[in-house]
């Protein structure tokens, strides 16, 4: 892999990060809506045909964070359009279901190492 590939993955990955945190420390939006805005932000910009350069430019310093996210889904929906009706509605599923499936056993399986603590009023 040429070492380009990495840095374009750091700048990209990063400023997506750091947009967040601007949103986070400059606005009176919670982490939720945020996380929310990056999705639908993802999804708005792969339906423009916008967001596939970036992924090609940053592979994944664009498909990991929540934008990419969006973009998986939307993605998803394209592709499975083109099939039929039933298919623009399971596509989106089918192209996230790996990535929320790791999600669902990590989470577990944090859960069941880590003991949450309630926090003190």
């Amino acid at each position: 892999m040429d070492i380009m590939e990495y840095i374009w993955a750091f700048i990209i990955g990063g400023g997506i990060c750091v947009i967040g945190q601007i949103l986070l420390d400059t606005t009176m939006l919670t982490a939720p809506r945020i996380l929310v805005i990056f999705v639908v932000s993802g999804v708005l910009l792969q339906a423009l045909n916008l967001y596939q350069p970036i992924v090609d430019l940053a592979g994944n310093g664009a498909t990991v964070p929540l934008p990419g996210f969006g973009y998986n889904l939307a993605q998803g929906a394209m592709e499975g359009a083109e099939k039929g009706f039933l298919e623009a509605i399971t596509g989106p599923l089918e192209n996230a279901a790996a990535g929320i499936g790791v999600a669902v056993a990590f989470g577990y399986i944090v859960s069941m190492i880590f003991t949450p603590k309630s926090p003190k009023r």
